[in-house]
């Protein structure tokens, strides 16, 4: 098995080849390593690279499986972390200059799951500023570039997580999602992102953008790998205070049930206008194909979500404005302009409209969100991901507004709390990616992830860049 073909494996083909011993975890984290070194330079999508301790990692999940001590289908399988996940020993910038040498003496909660599930960790993953924009073009720490096309951007604000799952240089990334910061460069990058329910999945040790908007979640190459990751994140964590008690289902059982009496919502409000001819083209398509397959598919009335639409960002910037206080203003030169002027407005929000909005979150995660799928007897809504593909980094450095648009979609799923995937559907005459999504009740991961895995098997296969 050569490089190449190894680096594109799903965790559960990698993870059964490391069980019968045709493929070693030191074999397969040296080849994620070359890889790395060969292609960063073009695509930066690692911040900081720990070859020696992913090689060291590495060695001991290779003898605990070779003495019977094997932990599970991630053990041995080389990861990356989104760098603002605190990583011990190892500097977590978030992105920025103010944390450049901020090296934390603890592991984030997500870190600490998937190491005790046995992954292997490669380092630490690139992003945008702060997680506070959705292009990973980052004046600190280089621009990070997408697989398909390095002169367009991979997304944000995981931008170094979607490049580096998308060009085999990890089997598996973590990414933060506060307003559509895994699933935007999931449908960039052509790759799956999966952001659970609010609360699922623990906060602990995360740099925070929006303490009640921030989820995190992962990227993948497949469906069922996001399960399989999510499986090691998702569990109650008394210490962070917006963790949930809640059992944790196994995400994959259920998981191949496939479209048949499958039933799907398809909003008729906001996400259907002002997205891109080709875009809207995928994802009805994807759609259509879940309903040929067995599904029964419906449209369904979300009136509610044009007010979520007009006012999610107020809590976001308020709280974003909140936790940037210790040092911005006062450091304004060492924020890059763009996140600057984000601060700038959570500091002039009018504390009314911040709790009108607040108000609303509470309203839409106290089951209104939910009751529009019970309404129509619907278990998932399926909507495009993003309303256009990757833009040109020129583009975006000439137009920093238009990034706003490409959270239209996902940021209300932020504000509903709920779960949500992204899934490659296609290719636009462009050859870029674009993303069909899923979104579930809260809490109801396992409905979202067969409808996703539906799509999946109906696709096929979806290519990877090959650079």
């Amino acid at each position: 098995m050569t490089t190449d073909d190894s680096a594109f494996l799903s965790i559960e083909d990698a993870s059964k080849l490391i069980a019968s011993k045709q493929l070693s975890p030191v074999e397969l984290t040296q080849e994620m390593l070359t890889r790395i070194e060969k292609l960063n330079p073009t695509l930066n999508a690692y911040l900081t690279v720990t070859a020696g301790a992913a090689i060291t990692e590495a060695k001991a999940a290779e003898t605990e499986i070779a003495a019977g001590k094997h932990r599970g289908v991630l053990h041995g399988i080389p990861i990356a972390h989104k760098d603002l996940f605190d990583t011990k020993g190892v500097r977590t910038t978030a992105g920025m200059k103010i944390f450049a040498d901020r090296v934390p003496d603890t592991d984030a909660a997500v870190v600490e799951k998937l190491r005790d599930a046995g992954a292997v960790s490669l380092g630490k993953l690139g992003m945008h500023e702060a997680a506070y924009g959705m292009t990973s073009d980052n004046i600190h720490f280089g621009t990070i570039r997408n697989p398909w096309d390095p002169a367009r951007v991979p997304g944000g604000s995981s931008g170094g997580s979607g490049a580096a799952t998308a060009a085999g240089l990890a089997f598996a990334t973590t990414g933060s999602d506060t307003g559509g910061s895994i699933r935007c460069p999931a449908a960039f990058c052509g790759t799956v992102g999966l952001m659970p329910t609010y609360g699922r999945v623990s906060l602990r040790g995360a740099v925070p953008l929006s303490w009640t908007m921030d989820h995190a979640g992962a990227l993948t190459r497949t469906v069922r790998d996001a399960a399989i990751m999510l499986q090691a994140m998702a569990s109650y964590d008394p210490g962070d205070p917006v963790s949930v008690d809640r059992p944790v289902p196994d995400y994959l059982r259920g998981i191949e049930r496939g479209a048949n009496g499958l039933r799907i919502g398809v909003p008729k409000q906001h996400f259907w206008s002002n997205l891109d001819a080709p875009v809207e083209k995928l994802a009805r398509a994807a759609i259509d194909s879940l309903g040929d397959a067995g599904a029964t598919v419906v449209d369904v009335d979300w009136p509610q979500v044009v007010e979520y639409a007009q006012i999610l960002w107020d809590v976001s910037l308020c709280e974003a404005s909140a936790f940037h206080a210790p040092w911005f203003p006062s450091r304004r030169a060492e924020y890059d302009q763009q996140v600057a002027t984000l601060l700038d407005a959570g500091n002039a929000m009018p504390g009314a409209r911040a709790a009108a909005a607040r108000r609303l979150m509470d309203e839409a995660r106290g089951g209104m969100a939910d009751a529009v799928l019970d309404k129509h007897s619907v278990d998932v809504l399926a909507i495009p991901a993003t309303p256009a593909v990757a833009s040109t980094i020129e583009e975006t450095r000439r137009r920093p507004a238009a990034s706003g648009r490409i959270v239209a979609f996902t940021g209300i799923i932020d504000f509903t709390g709920q779960p949500a995937i992204a899934v490659p559907c296609g290719f636009t005459p462009e050859n870029l990616p674009a993303s069909i999504s899923f979104v579930g009740r809260r809490f109801d991961e396992p409905a979202m992830l067969r409808a996703a895995r539906a799509y999946e098997q109906i696709r096929g296969a979806f290519p990877m860049p090959m650079m």
